[in-house]
């Protein structure tokens, strides 16, 4: 979705857009422009991270960039103008915080009177009108104003400001209360009016906790009784830590929405998690055939992509494990399509994309498909769509030399398979003890819709496909 507006002098204001469904935040990570650059329609200004993915935004015009509204690292509600761009061709109008020379005219009465200056603001947040100022009296001199400096590219506070100190006096207190977008949201979560709060920040503004302060509660008033009133209690300890010890890491962007998802999963559907070790020397062994197949050429081939088309046979041969639950209709929604979702590890914190129709793919467009997801996903591009709509999950931990693991499933999916470490063991082959290629797989599964027996049929497929992959020809 793009958002932009646009004025009488040319300027346009191009707005942080809803780049994934319903967010109403994002940060902006990066900015590739400075005021003065030339854009291009489609040209990418700046990458931004959503709770979901970080994304790169493209401009939708042609000009020369007037203004970047917000510093990198800033996070910028939904709707909120985050570049100004000069698409006219020729000077920009002088901002409406800038006061402009005025001219003799005739008196006029003071309830007539317009407003000239604006109030010191957060950009993105408009301004309020201040008190009245008169016009001079006919044939009165009009004093010269003095010329407003004009302010350095990247600056963020209002023109406003420096005019009222070069006139002597302070700006004109704003009728609304200054605030960043995430402690506006904060305030709006816990139901405070910003009007209300006491500001502690630099040039007045409230802070996140000048937020909290405003919603504790008050401390208890003793009860008056005759006799000597009790000691005040001494206050509490400020929580402080050592910054040479301890590093402190903001949770936000990606690692907060799966926080939050992985908590809500946890205490909402109820795990149930099993597990098999096999012998998978066979597999193996076709990996490295496969390798040399001239169809794979170029694709990537590894034993994940067996897995994944061993775990598309078993849910072909058990499909009422790919659903999930409804709870608003209390129903249960059997999917007859696999998104197949492959957890990654990113500098961001753990993503899953998935494969889209994973369910009508050959194993070379099998291959292709998850080279692609893997790829996007480590340089950070995967976009908010590929992390949507996944039914069935896989989460490859053996890549860190791990046995197994007991995986938390994905909101609004009902399975999800854990991959062990291939490890040359010891294994009872045709009634001798051999050295074989062996792994542990570990299935979770929604309890609600996935009883015992149609977790453990969908766990005993995938395992018997991975020790014979022969099946692969019959059962597929």
């Amino acid at each position: 979705m793009t958002t932009m507006t646009e004025n009488a002098s040319g300027l346009r204001e191009f707005k942080m857009p809803d780049v994934g469904e319903g967010l109403t935040e994002a940060e902006i990570l990066k900015w590739y422009v400075q005021p003065g650059d030339t854009v291009t329609d489609g040209q990418v200004v700046c990458e931004v991270e959503t709770a979901k993915a970080a994304v790169e935004l493209p401009i939708p015009y042609n000009g020369v960039v007037h203004e970047l509204r917000f510093p990198e690292g800033t996070t910028v509600d939904v709707g909120t103008s985050i570049i100004a761009v000069n698409v006219g061709g020729g000077a920009v109008a002088p901002a409406a915080d800038a006061p402009a020379q005025e001219a003799p005219v005739q008196e006029t009465p003071a309830e007539e009177a317009k407003p000239q200056g604006r109030t010191p603001v957060l950009v993105g947040y408009g301004v309020a009108e201040s008190s009245t100022k008169r016009r001079p009296r006919k044939g009165a001199e009009v004093p010269a104003q003095k010329p407003e400096p004009e302010a350095p590219a990247g600056t963020y506070y209002a023109a406003s400001a420096i005019q009222a100190e070069m006139n002597g006096h302070s700006a004109p207190a704003a009728s609304r209360p200054l605030a960043k977008p995430p402690v506006r949201k904060l305030a709006k979560d816990l139901g405070v009016d910003l009007a209300t709060v006491t500001p502690s920040g630099p040039d007045g503004i409230i802070t996140r906790e000048d937020v909290h302060a405003a919603v504790a509660p008050p401390a208890p008033q003793p009860t008056v009784v005759e006799t000597p009133a009790a000691p005040a209690p001494a206050p509490a300890p400020v929580s402080t830590y050592d910054g040479a010890r301890e590093t402190r890491v903001p949770v936000k962007g990606v690692r907060k929405m799966t926080a939050q998802a992985m908590v809500g999963s946890a205490f909402t559907a109820p795990h149930v998690t099993e597990f098999v070790t096999i012998d998978v020397t066979r597999t193996m062994k076709l990996v490295e055939e496969l390798r040399q197949d001239k169809e794979m050429q170029g694709l990537r081939v590894n034993p994940l992509l067996l897995i994944a088309k061993a775990l598309l046979v078993a849910i072909k041969r058990n499909p009422d494990v790919n659903a999930s639950w409804d709870e608003a209709n209390q129903e249960i929604v059997l999917k007859h399509y696999v998104n197949l979702g492959i957890a990654a590890a990113t500098p961001r914190g753990l993503i899953v994309p998935n494969i889209k129709d994973a369910h009508d793919k050959t194993l070379p467009q099998l291959a292709q498909a998850l080279g692609e997801l893997v790829s996007t996903a480590r340089e950070g591009k995967t976009s908010p769509a590929a992390m949507q709509g996944g039914t069935v999950t896989i989460t490859n931990v053996g890549v860190f030399g791990v046995d197994t693991g007991t995986p938390i499933l994905n909101p609004g999916e009902s399975a999800i398979l854990a991959v062990g470490a291939i490890k040359l063991q010891p294994w009872v082959h045709k009634g001798k003890v051999k050295p074989r290629q062996v792994t542990t797989l570990a299935l979770s599964f929604d309890h609600r819709l996935v009883d015992g027996e149609l977790g453990s049929k969908v766990l005993a497929d995938v395992a018997a496909i991975l020790e014979q992959p022969k099946r692969l020809i019959t059962w597929a």
